[in-house]
């Protein structure tokens, strides 16, 4: 089916929303910008007002769209979720949201634990470990740089997967079920590097996840996930 067919298929009001979050993505109107009046969607889309208010107002309820009384529409604040709790794919938490889940892969090699990388995963300083950076995209928004060193020695096959299909939370997951976890998180400015890869400013503050898991007894990651924090938090809850 092409491109051209599955549109045909696709709802008018899902087109509008696709159209909507597709302009916010590009940064055609960013946070706080005042999007078209309903009436200008409504010219522009050839369709009812009905059509075009149930895409604005689903839109609102997920929070991608805000509504001021009497001022019109606007794009909101974006504040992406992750859960603390449980060690979820970002990607998993991305579709659950309905949104598009893409990722980058930026750098994939083969290392050697420094001392301070040697002393966090038990091992004698240069000894190998697998490196990635990824970034990950909610909407074609950069919500993620996820920088991860990995042991060979739980995940031998990290360096021939497709991280632009899997995640390498989810490879890890199968390859070296979890057996526990510690995290930190605290706020830092973003470094240049990663400011670029966000799209971001180096003045604006990250929330930074540290994150060292264990399998089999070994250190099997440790990874460090830069998120903007003007868009994203942390939540979670237990019973």
């Amino acid at each position: 089916m092409d491109d051209h067919t599955t549109q045909e298929h696709t709802p008018i009001f899902q087109r509008i929303k696709d159209y909507l979050l597709a302009q916010i993505a590009a940064g055609t109107w960013k946070e706080g910008d005042v999007i078209p009046s309903e009436q200008a969607l409504v010219k522009q889309f050839g369709v009812s007002r009905m059509t075009v208010n149930r895409a604005v107002r689903e839109l609102t309820t997920e929070q991608v769209l805000t509504r001021r009384q009497g001022a019109g529409t606007y794009v909101a604040q974006q504040k992406y979720q992750a859960t603390l709790l449980e060690i979820k794919s970002i990607a998993d938490e991305i579709r659950a949201r309905g949104h598009a889940h893409r990722s980058s892969l930026q750098l994939l090699e083969r290392g050697r634990a420094s001392e301070l990388l040697a002393k966090q995963f038990d091992l004698a300083p240069a000894q190998p470990l697998f490196h990635s950076i990824i970034v990950h995209y909610e909407n074609g928004v950069p919500i993620q740089v996820e920088d991860r060193w990995v042991n060979p020695l739980c995940a031998p096959d990290y360096m021939q997967q497709d991280f632009a299909s899997i995640t390498p939370n989810e490879y890890l997951m199968a390859a070296a079920p979890l057996q526990g976890a510690t995290y930190s998180i605290e706020a830092l400015a973003a470094p240049r590097d990663i400011a670029e890869m966000l799209a971001i400013d180096t003045r604006q503050a990250c929330l930074v996840l540290k994150r060292q898991t264990r399998s089999a007894g070994r250190v099997a990651s440790i990874a460090t996930m830069w998120h903007p924090g003007h868009r994203y938090q942390f939540a979670g809850s237990f019973a």
